[in-house]
Parts: C-alpha cells; sequence; structure tokens
C-alpha cells in the first residue's frame, strides 16, 4: 500500500520533479559538451632523449667504451632527478621569458621524469596548448645548455642531450571528479525534485482516493467514476 502511494505521489507531482532536473541538466550541458576539449584536463606531452658527457670530461680509457655507456646512465640518472626541482621549471620559465616575451605561470607546469638506463624520458603538462609547445622547445634548450649549471660532476660543459622524438601536444583526458560531474548534478537536482514534491504532497490537504477518505474513519457510500 505504501509503494502504491509513493508512486500515486510521483505521478501526480511529475512536473515538479522534473523542473529541478531541466535546470540541473541546461547548467551541465557545457561541461557535457566540453568533455573532449581538455578544458578541465590541459594538454600534454612527452619526449624521449639520450644524454651523456663531454668525452674530454671522462677518464682515460683503455680498449673498451664500459665507462662512456655507464656515463651515459648515470647522466640519465641525473637529469632525471634535476628536472623535479623547481630550479629546472625556473629555466623553462626564463627561457619562455627570452624568446616568446611569455611569462608563464610554473605553479600550473607539470612536470614528471623516468628513466630506463641510457634512455630518458621528460614529460610535461600545461592548462594552454600554444604555451605548452613553447615550454616543450625550452626545456629541450634547459637540457642541453644549463645541465651544467645545477649538477657538478658535468664540470664547464652542459650534458650532450640528444631529443629522441619530437614533443607532439596531446589534449589530456579531465580529471575523473570532471567526467562524473554532470551526472552528479543531475542526481541532485533529482533529488530536489523529489524533496519538493513530497513537500508539495505534504501541504496538501486534498482527498483523492477511497483510501485516504476511509483513513480518516468516514464511511465512503458513493464514488464517481473518472470520466474517459
Amino acid at each position: 500500500m505504501e509503494l502504491l502511494l509513493v508512486i500515486r505521489v510521483l505521478l501526480r507531482r511529475w512536473h515538479i520533479i522534473l523542473i529541478p532536473v531541466i535546470i540541473t541538466a541546461a547548467v551541465s550541458l557545457p561541461d557535457v559538451l566540453q568533455n573532449g576539449s581538455a578544458v578541465s584536463g590541459g594538454f600534454t606531452t612527452q619526449m624521449r632523449y639520450s644524454a651523456g658527457q663531454v668525452l674530454a670530461s671522462l677518464p682515460d680509457r683503455e680498449g673498451d667504451l664500459q665507462d662512456v655507456w655507464n656515463a651515459s646512465a648515470f647522466t640519465i640518472d641525473a637529469l632525471t632527478a634535476w628536472v623535479h626541482t623547481d630550479s629546472f621549471k625556473r629555466e623553462i620559465a626564463a627561457v619562455v621569458r627570452e624568446q616568446n616575451g611569455v611569462e608563464i605561470n610554473t605553479a600550473a607546469l607539470g612536470v614528471a621524469a623516468d628513466n630506463d638506463r641510457s634512455i630518458g624520458q621528460l614529460f610535461l603538462s600545461y592548462p594552454d596548448g600554444p604555451q605548452l609547445e613553447m615550454i616543450a622547445a625550452a626545456a629541450v634548450e634547459v637540457l642541453q645548455t644549463r645541465s651544467n649549471d645545477y649538477l657538478p660532476p658535468l664540470g664547464d660543459e652542459p650534458a650532450l642531450v640528444a631529443i629522441l622524438d619530437e614533443p607532439q601536444i596531446v589534449a589530456a583526458p579531465p580529471p575523473l571528479p570532471d567526467r562524473f560531474a554532470p551526472l552528479v548534478k543531475v542526481g541532485l537536482g533529482l533529488l530536489a525534485g523529489l524533496g519538493l514534491a513530497l513537500l508539495a504532497e505534504y501541504f496538501d490537504n486534498t482527498l483523492r482516493y477511497r483510501e485516504e477518505v476511509e483513513s480518516l474513519g468516514l464511511p465512503v457510500i458513493g464514488a464517481i467514476p473518472r470520466h474517459k
């Protein structure tokens, strides 16, 4: 019986329930349309590189190149650690400023790195695509020209860095909370609509069904059938 009453309320107050749902759906529509434009997720790029020290800075070799490859692996390890520091971001910002006259927000710049022995990987993310392209070019220059300022074992010469991949700027998918935000908003609108429907029913004293009359202790002596 209670389920029947709830169904009757929902059928009777459906227009009240729909009002918040329609409003929240309209508000969420721009987010749904922009879901693939990386407005929330920003842009990313990555590149692989090899690196080594200037040969003159290495110890004398006798018959093999083992020390050269070891130096390369150690150099990649050092560069991987360096790019995680604030100094690397500051150098990138300085190069972008010098070359393009653009001031970037280093707090919004995401930098990550990894390495597989003698191959390094650099990952960059930024909210603005064209500026990320400038940042990627600046990151290459910083790697190739300024590493010796922060890595004393390199001496007076920066590491020899060769970029293996041309940086490609791609749109990053929005974060999971942003993807489901429209559904959450519509769900909240549905709950608000149900609450409004129940509130309207609570203040409505109209008797519509035989059961409602009988619940008041009044006998029903007749009923007018619904006109069809």
